[in-house]
């Protein structure tokens, strides 16, 4: 089915624009409706999805769930001690089966008492069994695709994206040294925003916004100024935003690390809606999702190595992270407005350090949607 011609309309501008001189996108892209329907359909359903840590389940039958997309999730470890990330809907009529977090032998809808092993099979089906044709292994719970890198667990919900591995070519090279599958997480959250996803991504990952809106929080840190882009690749884009002179922090780092990868922090953006920022013993990431054209769900969280939690500064740090983040919020609640009015224009982005990543998303989401539209 072709997308309404609004959406046609606001695709073919995000075509022209990315054919031309590096400017902001027309605000179509950021409050059509329908461009949010095909983004759901073609970027997060059929691509690659953090839905959080390895590190958040680390003994067997350890769980969590979250919703990603509408879907309702179980995260776990099964007995052989691989994760499995499983439909949290019992097979029989719809139930969800768990909520939260915990630990068990089993997972047992409370509706009637359907029973799965950890690995989605199921276990028993009280009086069912009775019933005519009825076959155990077609109430099998549906499974997602998954890869794991550096401890952040992505998956496919389609089973159609491409290998994972693929999707970020060239980037491994950018993170390996700091080694954040070593380090573990502090407190999960996730949070509604009534804000387009695409608005919050973009500024998660351009510098150009360090100094003025974070004056007291990031910049005595890491300044616009110092931001240096790397190249991006098909699935991903980044860059290094280099600690000023005088912060004199993050000095628990791996012996790996070069002298410059232990003066920065590595900012990644993992298509469609992953990114971090990740410092020599910490990072902060997001995962980012739309719930309509004007909200968004972001799980996200800081993690940090053994030292860290060992000195007591975790708390702190994820203090920190809080308080840049409801500066981001702030700032881009008066964005959301801005788009949705009549004068609403593109500007020029700034030059490639501060703002090369946002054009490098651009282009990304022109093709991907523009190849499965024409």
């Amino acid at each position: 089915m072709s997308p309404p011609a609004d959406t046609q309309a606001a695709l073919a501008e995000l075509h022209k624009a990315t054919d031309i001189t590096p400017r902001s996108m027309p605000p179509s892209f950021y409050n059509d409706q329908g461009m949010v329907s095909e983004e759901i359909e073609q970027l997060f359903i059929n691509g690659w999805v953090c839905v959080g840590r390895a590190d958040e389940i680390p003994e067997i039958g350890d769980y969590y769930t979250i919703e990603m997309l509408g879907e309702p999730l179980i995260i776990t470890r099964d007995k052989t001690g691989d994760i499995s990330v499983l439909s949290n809907v019992c097979r029989h009529r719809g139930s969800q089966i768990l909520s939260g977090t915990g630990n068990n032998k089993r997972f047992t809808c409370p509706y009637h008492r359907w029973s799965y092993e950890l690995d989605g099979q199921l276990r028993a089906a009280p009086l069912v069994d009775q019933t005519p044709g009825f076959d155990k292994k077609q109430c099998h719970l549906p499974s997602f695709r998954k890869h794991e890198w550096y401890g952040w667990i992505f998956i496919n919900m389609s089973g159609k994206a491409d290998a994972f591995e693929s999707h970020i070519t060239g980037l491994n090279d950018y993170v390996k040294n700091y080694h954040p599958e070593e380090m573990r997480s502090i407190e999960p959250e996730t949070e509604n925003w009534p804000i387009n996803w695409k608005c919050l991504a973009e500024n998660f990952m351009e510098g150009y916004h360090l100094t003025p809106v974070h004056r007291h929080t990031l910049h005595p840190m890491t300044p616009t100024r110092l931001c240096e882009k790397v190249p991006g690749g098909a699935g991903y884009t980044g860059y290094k935003s280099h600690y000023s002179e005088q912060f004199s922090g993050r000095k628990q780092y791996h012996p790996d690390m070069t002298e410059e990868e232990r003066s920065q922090s590595m900012m990644v953006w993992v298509y469609p809606g992953f990114v971090a920022a990740i410092s020599p013993n910490s990072a902060v990431y997001m995962s980012i999702t739309p719930r309509s054209a004007t909200e968004l769900q972001t799980r996200w969280d800081v993690i940090a190595r053994e030292a860290v939690f060992e000195s007591g500064e975790a708390a702190e740090r994820l203090e920190f992270a809080r308080s840049f983040n409801k500066e981001d919020r702030d700032r881009l609640l008066d964005v959301q407005k801005g788009l949705a009015s009549r004068y609403a224009s593109r500007g020029y982005l700034a030059p490639p350090d501060y703002e090369g990543t946002v054009w490098d998303f651009y282009h990304y989401v022109s093709h991907k949607l523009l190849s499965t539209t024409t």
